[in-house]
């Protein structure tokens, strides 16, 4: 059985998942982490319940969601796992921060490439990848069908659905990723967003006001 820890990071309240079943071998999706205190609260966190970090995703490339890329790499000697669509954004990460005034060590570290419909496999489950654009180009939802959840980044959340209007945005193109790839699940898959609190596919079908069915 798989466990979802869910850790906020950074000015912009973005969620990291920690992922992992019984073996102890986990999944770091969309590391946060501003600064050395962030970082060591991760670190805490892993070592705590003795976990072995084998993967790093990141649902798209966004600075909110891959400032802690390089201690993750760093500290776990892992790769990069992305779309290809979204190597732009990373490899642009350090001149995007800036808009913010955030200043964050260039991102480096090998990179994995993911397509839609691979399985990402951690001990003894796995995650299938779902490739979403709409949001940004390069974006992908995490589904367990076995745990019935879902990782959305920032293509969906509770009552509301990512941004299209940061470059590569496309509001078309996200509402058919969310009914082709998302409202095709049962309507018991918890959903777990990038910002925000957990909701579920039937809640959003009913609730959510930019794409209620």
């Amino acid at each position: 059985m798989i466990t979802v820890e869910k850790l906020v990071f950074n000015p912009f309240q973005e969620n990291t998942y920690i992922v992992y079943d019984e073996t102890k071998e986990c999944i770091v999706v969309d590391p946060g982490c501003y600064d050395s205190y962030e970082e060591g609260q991760l670190h805490r966190f892993i070592s705590s319940f003795d976990l072995k970090p084998v993967c790093l995703i990141n649902t798209h490339c966004h600075i909110d969601h891959i400032l802690g890329n390089n201690f993750i790499v760093n500290k776990y000697d892992l790769q990069q796992c992305i779309h290809k669509a979204g190597l732009n954004f990373l490899r642009d990460a350090h001149n995007h921060a800036k808009i913010y005034g955030i200043h964050p060590d260039p991102v480096n570290g090998p990179v994995r490439f993911l397509e839609d419909g691979d399985l990402v496999e951690f001990g003894q489950s796995s995650l299938q990848v779902l490739y979403t654009p709409g949001h940004a180009d390069g974006s992908v939802c995490l589904l367990s069908k076995n745990d019935r959840f879902v990782i959305t980044g920032d293509v969906l959340f509770r009552d509301s659905i990512g941004r299209t209007d940061f470059p590569t945005g496309d509001f078309d193109l996200l509402m058919q990723s969310i009914h082709d790839k998302l409202f095709v699940l049962d309507d018991d898959f918890t959903v777990y967003p990038g910002h925000g609190p957990e909701t579920s596919i039937g809640y959003e079908k009913v609730n959510n006001p930019f794409i209620r069915i």
